[in-house]
């Protein structure tokens, strides 16, 4: 208190604030004890100040030297309260949330999925090197660009938790009307852990949690596996996931997208769409990412790049692209590499794009093709053909029970799979495979 020097948060406050305290037996004199260090035990070294009596209520100065953690009112004869809390202490001031401005996003031109990940994100990498750690700062550069959600990293590998994703961190963005997820680097060597890992941010708050599978994971099937099942069995299977990878999904065709995006997994596909990382157009990274991952029927948040030198024209139009696309969301990699004018980008009003036509094409797929495509295909080819083996090779039985699927469906009986073929696959649900003891052939 007062009020215009809160969070919004009864359980915030700043360093030489102003507490208030209600509570049986509590009278003014009365002596309150401060954790010394970031979660401590009170103890005969612990920072205190004594209740005073006003108006309001009790009333307490938080010590300069408090930290955040549970407090105790000390009472005679070496006696004490139960704990309370925690309360979450900062060293900066605090100020009532600010009014939530519409964001110019997909939400505010079209449908809204209702999903964690609607509107406009922001990736941060270090908090540390995102405006200084400052969290106030950062809170108000977010507003002003429309920002609604910050993916912080919170995790690498399976025994490195990244401490600054912490609860009071998720506590404080909350305060400020912005949603806080999770995003961990996974490399497949020890999945139970990355999983453990993974839950650890869930249970720290986290509004979602993305997985960022890279090249570590290529040919690990076993082990994405394990770590979805895993995951999921700690965090529930209703808990909003997505998975952050390739884009193009035929430049990686081990790596294990059936499994991350498939039953049990993801439900959210957040591609790494960083164009000119790639080498292409706006409008080339959209097509190809959507081509190929459109056959996993994940909703699709594009993830751009607001680093490496790109033209604010790139990323306005990234914004723009994904509007057409029908991506109710969308956000940046990431926060401490990007410009002053990519800010403003971020912050500028959109407007359908009228010289784009979204690509609405599946990958054909034929005899000799090997991949996690294919994998996805026999999956479902072999919800209708029981016989179908589900090798990731596109071989002869492939081929010939994909012609008596075609048939079957008054399809022409190609071999190939198209568009009409991938529809017509994709309304099975795949069947389930058992990956932990080995992977595919292809």
């Amino acid at each position: 208190m007062p009020s215009a020097r809160c969070s919004g948060n009864p359980h915030q406050v700043s360093a030489r604030g102003t507490l208030l305290l209600a509570g049986t037996g509590l009278a003014a004199g009365a002596t309150v004890a401060f954790p010394r260090a970031p979660g401590a035990r009170i103890d005969a070294r612990s920072p205190v100040s004594h209740l005073h009596k006003t108006s309001a209520g009790l009333i307490l100065t938080v010590p300069s030297n408090a930290h955040s953690g549970h407090i105790m009112v000390l009472l005679s004869h070496s006696r004490h309260s139960s704990s309370y809390g925690p309360i979450y202490i900062y060293s900066h001031a605090l100020h009532p949330p600010v009014t939530k401005v519409q964001p110019a996003t997909p939400a505010a031109v079209g449908a809204v999925s209702g999903s964690t990940f609607d509107g406009q994100g922001m990736w941060i990498w270090y908090v540390s090197k995102s405006n200084g750690g400052n969290v106030a700062s950062i809170v108000a550069q977010a507003h002003a660009a429309g920002v609604t959600t910050l993916f912080i990293k919170s995790s690498d590998g399976s025994s490195n938790y990244w401490s600054q994703f912490s609860s009071q961190l998720v506590a404080e963005l909350h305060a400020n009307g912005l949603k806080a997820c999770a995003w961990q680097y996974v490399y497949g060597t020890n999945p139970a852990g990355e999983a453990n890992l993974g839950a650890q941010a869930v249970a720290n708050g986290a509004d979602c949690l993305v997985i960022d599978a890279e090249a570590e994971y290529e040919g690990h099937y076993s082990a994405a596996q394990t770590y979805v099942n895993d995951l999921r069995a700690k965090i529930g299977a209703a808990f909003p996931v997505a998975l952050a990878s390739f884009p193009y999904v035929s430049y990686h065709p081990s790596l294990p997208y059936s499994v991350f995006l498939g039953p049990n997994g993801a439900q959210y596909n957040a591609p790494q769409m960083y164009w000119k990382d790639i080498g292409v157009s706006v409008d080339t990274v959209y097509a190809n990412t959507y081509i190929g991952n459109r056959i996993y029927s994940r909703p699709i948040f594009p993830l751009g790049q607001t680093y490496g030198g790109v033209s604010s024209a790139d990323v306005l139009r990234f914004r723009e692209e994904a509007v057409d696309y029908g991506a109710t969301g969308f956000s940046f990699w990431d926060w401490q590499e990007t410009p002053a004018s990519g800010w403003s980008t971020l912050a500028a009003p959109l407007a359908p794009l009228t010289s784009v036509t979204p690509n609405g094409s599946y990958p054909e797929l034929s005899n000799g093709a090997k991949g996690d495509q294919v994998l996805w295909l026999q999956e479902h080819l072999a919800s209708a053909i029981a016989s179908q083996e589900v090798t990731g090779v596109f071989g002869a039985q492939t081929t010939a029970n994909l012609r008596s699927f075609q048939t079957a469906h008054g399809l022409t009986a190609g071999g190939v799979a198209e568009a009409a073929t991938w529809t017509a696959l994709l309304a099975l649900p795949p069947v389930p495979v058992d990956w932990t003891g080995g992977g595919p052939q292809g």
